[in-house]
């Protein structure tokens, strides 16, 4: 019997949850009522309503609200996670301070993005905290209450049972989860969907190229950010011509191999740069991990010292690496050559596995995904 397939659904990252609690528990305590729901502005701009698990005034001047994540079909661990914000208020003048609480983790080492001691809560997140924050605060009966200084802690209870399924430890985030997401939605991972959708766009690709007598270029991009940069950086091919990848480049580069398609450009940042560039082409973070050394060889390489060498070899993370070689002013020649090398192992790999040539140009951006940073 045919089952009738249905989409997956989508649902809210930690980071939306949040700020919707973050903003609940504000208006709570500026209105003196408990709120049953909350809306927020996800970073595209559009407004989208959380309701609330529990909103209390828990002592004068102090207010705690609770958003449940729904995860929707995404086998995401912080499904169910109850995102608690706990505020209260400060002295005048003293602004917002964002601290997090139980179950969020605390960041111990560098290459995150996030200041060392201070909890692990996303660049991205904290904004969509802060505006939730700002708008309840514009919505006060009294002017003056906009004024004053704010305390808003997020807490995770069993959040760091949660984050033992993470990568959290490795990372260097301990005692919790990190407070995540870009969007505020969170798109479901399907492998096989993502890995057709991928192989649909290049032939695509290719059929519309042959329609027009033209040569094809296929642009992979890791994800949302990097294609954005990478349109910006390839204005004059058709949106066609740009994929986001994911974790599927082997998949891509064998379709291309296939439909014909001899050149191919991939734009990613420096973590996904360097599994390429040690031959791992299924780059999802469960099925592989980041290998520094390569990092550690390549400085040797550009003429780095061996000191450097060695502590860029032990990076915790790539974009660790990466702030290494920025600070020692060797970011443009240890880049491209990361850079030579990815697009090395992607010609093997054509050659070796498709039994195919392809022509290779690779592009690393910055954590923005805006900036060009080293090509090959």
């Amino acid at each position: 019997m045919k089952v009738r397939q249905k989409a997956l659904r989508p649902g809210w990252t930690t980071g939306a949850c949040a700020a919707a609690a973050a903003k609940a528990a504000t208006a709570a305590l500026v209105t003196g009522e408990p709120q049953t729901w909350t809306e927020i502005a996800l970073p595209s701009g559009r407004r989208v309503t959380f309701a609330t698990e529990r909103c209390e005034l828990s002592r004068p001047g102090r207010a705690e609200a609770v958003v449940v994540k729904d995860a929707g079909d995404d086998p995401d661990v912080t499904h169910g996670a109850h995102l608690t914000a706990t505020v209260s208020w400060l002295p005048a003048g003293s602004g917002l301070r964002l601290d997090g609480g139980v179950g969020v983790g605390v960041v111990t080492k560098p290459g995150l993005g996030l200041e060392v001691g201070g909890p692990a809560i996303n660049p991205v997140p904290r904004g969509m905290i802060e505006a939730s924050v700002a708008e309840a605060l514009a919505d006060a009966p009294e002017p003056a209450v906009a004024e004053r200084g704010l305390s808003v802690v997020i807490s995770v209870p069993e959040g760091e049972v949660m984050a033992r399924k993470t990568t959290n430890a490795r990372l260097g985030i301990l005692g919790g989860i990190s407070i995540l997401g870009t969007t505020g939605i969170v798109r479901p991972f399907s492998t096989a969907a993502w890995r057709a959708s991928v192989e649909q766009a290049v032939s695509v690709l290719a059929a519309q190229a042959a329609e027009t007598s033209q040569d094809p270029v296929l642009v992979l991009c890791t994800g949302g950010r990097t294609e954005k940069g990478a349109m910006a950086l390839y204005p004059e091919l058709p949106e066609v011509s740009f994929v986001e990848v994911g974790d599927f480049t082997g998949a891509a580069i064998r379709r291309c191999v296939e439909h014909g398609v001899r050149r191919v450009v991939f734009v990613g940042m420096a973590g996904k740069l360097t599994k390429l560039g040690s031959g791992v082409l299924m780059t999802h973070y469960t099925r592989s991990k980041v290998d520094c050394s390569l990092l550690g060889a390549i400085t040797l390489a550009v003429g780095g010292s061996e000191e450097l060498a060695a502590d860029v070899g032990a990076a915790n993370t790539a974009r660790h690496g990466y702030e290494l070689w920025d600070a020692a002013g060797l970011l443009g020649a240890a880049g491209d050559e990361l850079c030579r090398r990815v697009a090395a192992v992607l010609e093997r790999f054509a050659a070796d596995e498709c039994a195919g040539a392809i022509r290779a140009d690779v592009v690393m951006v910055d954590f923005s995904g805006l900036e060009v940073v080293a090509r090959s």
